[in-house]
């Protein structure tokens, strides 16, 4: 009886690791905006770039439901460098043979603290803001707002299938109003 507990227990053991791996696997491969231009580079794909802040509650909402969506994490790992940006960061970051920075930046701050110049750079005026950018690491559009997994698909979907660099207004609300989500 023993033996058949210790490979019960066994199996059990087997699961539960199994499933916390596949668990811990289940997430956007999120990258640093340097890391995503370098990576451009052997394997062309656009960025989406969730710019975001601390104190932002919109933002922790994106991070724990749209963000955590089985759907959002598949779609956007397999057509896109994921970048997270905080939009007050005190670190600088090269981009386009520049270097942005938070020269406001203040330690200890609760709350608020001084927008970064790439967010400036970027024309994010509002938290969450994802910012997307073509092959070129060209800005496309900074999107604002809150996204369920459903509406984020939208954006994700049509700036990887039907966004070209010369889409007019038209094309894009003919698209936004036909569009059927499939992401739950």
């Amino acid at each position: 009886m023993s033996s058949l507990g210790n490979a019960l227990g066994t199996l059990a053991l087997i699961f539960i690791l199994g499933s916390t791996a596949e668990a811990q696997q289940a997430k956007v491969n999120w990258m640093s905006l340097e890391e995503a231009v370098a990576a451009q580079q052997d394997e062309p794909r656009k960025i989406v770039m969730d710019v975001y802040t601390q104190w932002c509650g919109p933002c922790k909402m994106m991070m724990s439901r749209t963000f955590t969506n089985q759907q959002v994490i598949d779609y956007m790992n397999a057509n896109y460098y994921s970048v997270k940006f905080d939009a007050e960061s005190p670190n600088p970051v090269q981009f386009k043979g520049k270097t942005f920075e938070n020269p406001g930046w203040k330690q200890n701050v609760r709350g608020r603290n001084s927008p970064h110049q790439l967010s400036r750079a970027l024309n994010v005026n509002a938290y969450p803001t994802l910012v997307y950018l073509d092959e070129n690491a060209d800005v496309i559009a900074p999107i604002s707002g809150y996204k369920t997994p459903a509406q984020l698909e939208m954006y994700l979907k049509f700036f990887v299938e039907k966004f070209d660099g010369d889409v007019v207004q038209a094309e894009w609300e003919a698209y936004r109003d036909s569009f059927q989500p499939t992401f739950q």
